[in-house]
This record gives C-alpha cells, structure tokens and sequence, in this order.
C-alpha cells in the first residue's frame, strides 16, 4: 500500500534541503510534493499556467533562484487558491490532487482538502495553520517501511516539524 510521509519545513531554505537530500537519496520528482504559500503577488502567474517552465521560471525570480531551480524540478508545479488560505503554490502529486479538492474545498479550507488526501483532521488543521505562517508542507509518496524511514530520517535530520506517515485515501 502506497502510503505518504509528512513533515513541516520553517521556511524555502529549509524546503530546498530537505527536497535536494530527498533526490539524492533516489527518491523520484514524481513521489516528492511541496506546498507553500505564495508570498509574491498572484498576477506573476495569472498568465502562462499551461506549462512546468513559466511557473518555475517565475518561481525562481520570486523566491531565489537556487529554490526555484529545485522546485522547478518536481512535476506539476503551479499557483492555486483556496479559500480561507489564499494563494498557495504546489508541486507535485499533491498540486493536482489540491486542484481538484479545492474546488469541493470552499467550505473546509486547505484542512478539508488535506484530509481528503487522507492526512488526519487533527494533522490536516496543524498543518494549515503553519501553511499559513509561512511553512511549507512536504510530503514523499512510498511503498515500503523501509523507504518511510528514510525519509523520516531525511526529515529529521533537517530539523523539520510535525513528521507523520499515513495511508492514502484510495478513491
């Protein structure tokens, strides 16, 4: 059973760590998400949204270029908004299962669509509100335990909060 490994990093440097140590420990773009708010204004990505390299180019001239280039990186990459939160930039699995969910989500907030990718409630209400302070949320899709512990040490090791492990909800 695929299951999802979460953590909560301070800020981008961090994120830019942890996301590089992830790489390098053979862990795929396609299993890495990351989810930020987006500090620069909303019309730097209200035009080109069709593919990975406008939003990545204007991520890199908006939080420096290093991250940008390691954000880049993942699939998916783009801007949304969810009610309550604001915008938020996502990459990753979690960008297109947030996209979806934030339509359905204007009465739950982020929490209501991080509980629909089956983080707990508890969890899900923790992680919005460091979301919206600034923090970005990681998570890493995987199959086994022994690749969850890697990546719990991973995140330890870069001094990130709040680690858990859940299942996946299965649609």
């Amino acid at each position: 059973m695929t299951k999802a490994v979460f953590c909560i990093a301070q800020n981008l440097e961090q994120t830019e760590i942890i996301v590089n140590n992830l790489k390098t420990a053979g862990f795929s773009i396609n299993d890495i998400s990351v989810l930020f708010p987006d500090k620069s204004t909303t019309k730097d990505f209200a035009h080109e949204k069709h593919t990975k390299a406008p939003e990545g180019a204007a991520i890199g001239g908006t939080v420096g270029l290093g991250t940008g280039a390691v954000l880049g990186l993942l699939a998916g990459i783009g801007a949304l908004a969810i009610p309550g939160v604001g915008p938020l930039i996502a990459a990753g699995p979690i960008m297109g299962a947030l996209s979806g969910a934030a339509v359905g989500a204007a009465t739950g907030g982020l929490a209501g669509a991080l509980i629909g990718l089956g983080i707990p409630e508890y969890e899900a209400k923790r992680y919005e509100g460091k979301i919206k302070g600034g923090s970005a949320l990681i998570s890493v899709h995987t199959d086994s335990s022994e690749e969850r512990d890697k990546v719990k040490e991973i995140f330890k090791n870069a001094h990130a909060e709040d680690i858990s492990s859940t299942g996946e909800a299965s649609v």
